[in-house]
C-alpha cells in the first residue's frame, strides 16, 4: 500500500458539539477486553428483554465465560470459525461472547437461508461448528453432509438460561442427556450434537483457558448479501469492530447523555445475523449498558407494536421498511414515545414521506446514516440534532474519510458525482480467502471502493444517488432509481415502490416501475400523471406495475434484482 494522502475534510467544522474529530483505538487490544469491561460496569443492569424474559450483564458475562470453555473442551481453537444461525434472542448474546472469548471467528448466518445458501457460507468459512436454533436445524440436515461442520449446537425457543445454575446443575447433566434432539444426522467422523442447555451444565464445571487475541486476529466472517454476485465474507478484525464501536459511541453519546445516567432501552428489532444490529445495538448497547429490547421476528408488526407498549424506548435503529409499516399502522400512534432520542435509519434509502410521518407521530426525526459489512458497518451520519429530513446519509464519523471518484479513481469536485470510496479504522481487511475480489474494492492509498455513487456538498454531507449497477441509462441519460422512489413515495395514494431499468428498443433502457398502493383506487394515469409532474421527460417510468407486496431480503431492502428479472 502506498502512502496515505490526505484528503479535505470539511465535514469537521459541521460536527455537533461534543463529537470529536478523532477517536483513540488502541485502549483496547480486542473485543473481549471492551465487551468485558462493558460487562463488569453495567453488571446490574439488564443487558436483554425477550419475550417476558430478561438477561443482566453478569448473566451474560459469566455465560458466555461458560460456554466459551465448553466450545474449547469440544477442540475449537484460536481461529476456528463458529456459524451462529437463529433469530434475535438472549442465546444469540451469549453465543457471541462465548465465541469471542474462546478465541474463535463468529459467522453469523441468515436463519432464514435456503439449503444452497447455507452450504455456500459454511463450505467458504470453513465453520467447524455451528450454533442453530432447532426451528431451522432442517435446513442444516440437507447440507450438513457437504460442509466442515463437526459440532452442533441446538438451541430451543423453550430453552432457560438460568436453568443450569445452582442445585440444577446435577439434574440438568443428569436429565438433558436423555433429552436427544429429534435431529437425524449422521454422527459418524465425529460430529456431534448437544442442547444449548446441556453444553452451560457441562461448561459450569470447566475453566475457561484465556486465549490471547490482538487486534488484527480476525472477530467476525460478515457475509454480504450477495446483491452484486457470489456472498463473500468481510473479513472483520478485532480493531475493525472496536473502532466502529468508540466511533460510534462518540457520534451519539452527546445526545444519550441527555438522557441522563439512567439504563437505557434499545429496540433491537434489525436481526442481529446484520452487522447494523450486531454492533450498534449489541456491541455499542453495552458499551453504554442499553437494554436489547430484543424482537425475534418483527415482520409480526402487531407483535411488535404489543411488546413496545410496554417499553420505553430510548433508541430505535431500523431500516425504511420497518420505519414505513409501523408508522401507517394507526396502533403505533398511540404509544408512549416521550423517552425517545434516536431513531436511526440504515441499510436502504430513507424515504421523505416515511421520515415525515414517522417524525409527525413520534416527536423523534429519523437520522440517517450510512454503511456496509465491509465498513463495520457504520461511515457516515447525519447530526442526532437534526429536526428535518436532510436526503442525505450525513457527515463522515470520527477518524473517517470519504473521498468521492471517477472510475479512474481521481478525485471529483465538490458537487459532481462519484464512487463513494471509505478510508478507516473500521474497514474489512478483506474479503475472506478472495485476494482477486479485495483488490476489486481496495485502493493503494487505503481506500474501500463501496460501489455506490454519491455527491458530496461543500461541507462534507453526502448524498447517495444509487449503486453503480442499478443505474438506468435512457438515451445516454443517467437515471438514478433512488431519486425516483423518493419521489412516488410522496404521492398520498402510493405506500413504497422501486424503480428498475429495463431493456429497451428505442432507448436502450427504459424506467420500469412497481407500485404498492397505500390508496386502492389509484390508477396508472394517476402515477404517470404524478411522474410528469416531477420528472423531466427521461426519467419518467415508460411502465409502472402494482404489486401487492415487493421483494424484500430479511433485513428489509428492496430487492431490485428480483424486479429486473424475467417475468418479474
Amino acid at each position: 500500500m502506498t502512502a496515505q494522502r490526505p484528503v479535505p475534510q470539511p465535514w469537521l467544522q459541521h460536527y455537533a458539539e461534543g463529537v470529536p474529530a478523532t477517536v483513540d483505538c488502541s485502549g483496547y487490544a480486542s473485543l473481549v477486553d471492551l465487551l468485558g469491561e462493558a460487562w463488569r460496569k453495567h453488571a446490574r443492569r439488564d443487558a436483554a428483554a425477550c419475550m417476558g424474559a430478561r438477561l443482566r450483564f453478569e448473566q451474560l458475562d459469566e455465560m458466555s465465560a461458560t460456554l466459551a470453555a465448553w466450545l474449547q473442551s469440544r477442540g475449537l481453537a484460536k481461529g476456528d470459525r463458529v456459524a451462529v444461525m437463529m433469530p434475535n434472542l438472549p442465546q444469540y448474546m451469549v453465543a457471541i461472547g462465548a465465541i469471542l472469548r474462546a478465541g474463535c471467528v463468529v459467522v453469523n448466518v441468515n436463519p432464514l437461508y435456503t439449503a444452497r445458501e447455507l452450504e455456500h457460507q459454511l463450505k467458504d468459512s470453513g465453520a467447524s461448528a455451528i450454533i442453530v436454533l432447532e426451528n431451522f436445524a432442517h435446513t442444516l440436515e440437507e447440507v450438513i453432509d457437504a460442509t466442515p461442520v463437526k459440532t452442533v449446537l441446538l438451541c430451543a425457543m423453550g430453552d432457560q438460561l438460568g436453568f443450569w445454575k445452582g442445585q440444577f446443575i446435577n439434574f440438568a447433566v443428569r436429565h438433558l442427556k436423555k433429552m436427544v434432539p429429534e435431529f437425524r444426522l449422521p454422527l459418524d467422523a465425529g460430529r456431534t450434537v448437544t442442547r444449548f442447555n446441556m453444553a452451560l451444565a457441562e461448561g459450569s464445571r470447566m475453566s475457561l483457558r484465556r486465549v490471547d487475541v490482538g487486534p488484527d486476529d480476525v472477530a467476525f466472517l460478515q457475509y454480504t448479501g450477495g446483491t452484486t454476485g457470489v456472498s463473500k465474507g468481510a473479513t472483520l478484525l478485532h480493531r475493525n469492530v472496536v473502532a466502529n464501536i468508540l466511533q460510534t459511541e462518540a457520534w451519539f453519546k452527546p445526545m444519550l447523555d441527555q438522557l441522563g445516567n439512567k439504563p437505557l432501552t434499545v429496540v433491537c428489532a434489525l436481526p442481529l445475523y446484520h452487522i447494523f444490529a450486531l454492533t450498534i445495538c449489541y456491541m455499542m448497547g453495552a458499551r453504554l449498558g442499553m437494554m436489547n429490547l430484543l424482537i425475534p421476528n418483527p415482520r409480526d408488526i402487531p407483535g411488535l407494536i404489543a411488546t413496545l407498549s410496554e417499553h420505553k424506548v430510548n433508541m430505535f435503529p431500523a431500516v425504511n421498511t420497518l420505519f414505513n409499516a409501523l408508522a401507517n399502522d394507526p396502533a403505533f400512534a398511540r404509544l408512549d414515545f416521550s423517552e425517545l432520542k434516536v431513531s436511526n435509519g440504515g441499510g436502504m434509502a430513507v424515504q421523505q414521506a416515511t421520515a415525515e410521518k414517522w417524525l409527525k407521530i413520534t416527536g423523534c426525526p429519523v437520522v440517517e446514516g450510512y454503511g456496509l459489512s465491509e465498513t463495520s458497518p457504520v461511515a457516515t451520519s447525519n447530526r442526532l440534532d437534526l429536526t428535518e429530513f436532510t436526503g442525505t446519509i450525513g457527515l463522515p464519523i470520527p477518524s473517517t474519510d470519504i473521498a468521492i471518484r471517477d472510475d479512474d479513481g481521481h478525485d471529483v469536485p465538490l458537487g459532481q458525482p462519484g464512487e463513494i470510496c471509505i478510508r478507516g479504522p473500521q474497514v474489512m481487511a478483506g474479503y475472506w480467502n478472495r485476494p482477486d475480489e479485495t483488490a476489486k474494492v481496495m485502493t493503494d492509498d487505503g481506500f474501500f471502493k463501496s460501489g455506490d455513487v454519491g455527491i458530496m456538498d461543500e461541507r462534507g454531507y453526502v448524498r447517495i444517488v444509487d449503486r453503480k449497477k442499478d443505474m438506468v441509462l435512457v438515451s445516454g441519460f443517467n437515471v438514478y432509481p433512488t431519486e425516483i422512489e423518493q419521489v412516488v413515495n410522496l404521492h398520498p395514494g402510493v405506500l413504497e415502490c422501486a424503480a428498475v431499468g429495463v431493456p429497451d428498443a428505442k432507448s436502450g433502457e427504459a424506467v420500469k416501475l412497481f407500485v404498492v398502493r397505500k390508496d386502492a383506487t389509484l390508477d396508472e394515469d394517476d402515477v404517470a400523471r404524478y411522474c410528469n409532474e416531477n420528472f423531466t421527460a427521461y426519467k419518467r417510468p415508460k411502465y409502472i406495475e402494482f404489486r401487492d407486496e415487493l421483494p424484500k431480503s430479511n433485513v428489509g431492502k428492496v430487492l431490485r434484482r428480483e424486479l429486473r428479472s424475467p417475468g418479474a
